[in-house]
């Protein structure tokens, strides 16, 4: 007799995976998502600037300063529109998890891993275009000007920037997010798992 994955339906340990990944993105609300630190000999403490869902943190205002000499633009809450729906998105998420939990549908798990997966590279792709157009896009007339260098901040990971060394890396909220995401994917290969330890008579 062939085993059968229950007809569509999701499993106990499906739902619980839902649950817990719909917990996850509530404390992503909260807490950070990103930051990037700068290390430089001048501050030996470091700077470091924060990105929540719905603000800029940290410190702003220096590294604005710092901007302000080499003709980066400075950086505002209010100019991006990203930290304005960013919250809805998330809380869109959280949402879906809940109702497919409810609706009971493999089929609708499947739809929620694709949007997700397709949000995370969606963000990704914006936050780079973000990085991009702040570190090429200078002030001609900045008080230090380097001929050929741009200041555009890592996606992740380490670069040299003048005498700093920036690193971008996911925060709190970020790795959460991230394993929410991972928890999603486990509840929709959960079944094709659990198909593998019958065997066929």
């Amino acid at each position: 007799m062939k085993y059968n994955i229950s007809q569509g339906k999701l499993s106990v340990a499906q739902k619980l995976l839902l649950l817990l990944s719909a917990i996850g993105l509530v404390f992503v609300l909260i807490l950070p998502l990103w930051r990037i630190e700068l290390a430089a000999p001048q501050y030996p403490e470091g700077l470091v600037l924060t990105m929540y869902p719905h603000k800029l943190a940290g410190d702003v205002d220096i590294i604005n300063g710092l901007n302000h000499y080499i003709g980066m633009k400075t950086l505002h809450t209010p100019d991006f529109l990203e930290f304005s729906v960013l919250p809805y998105i998330i809380g869109f998420f959280i949402a879906c998890c809940i109702l497919v939990a409810l609706t009971n549908r493999q089929k609708y798990l499947r739809w929620l891993v694709i949007g997700f997966i397709l949000f995370g590279i969606i963000a990704m792709v914006d936050f780079y275009r973000w990085n991009y157009a702040y570190g090429h896009n200078l002030n001609p007339n900045a008080a230090i000007q380097v001929p050929g260098m741009s200041y555009q901040p890592p996606l992740i990971g380490y670069k040299k920037l003048l005498n700093f060394g920036a690193y971008s890396i996911p925060d709190k909220g970020g790795w959460i997010f991230i394993g929410s995401g991972i928890l999603l994917l486990m509840a929709m290969l959960l079944p094709t798992f659990s198909s593998k330890k019958h065997v066929q008579v």
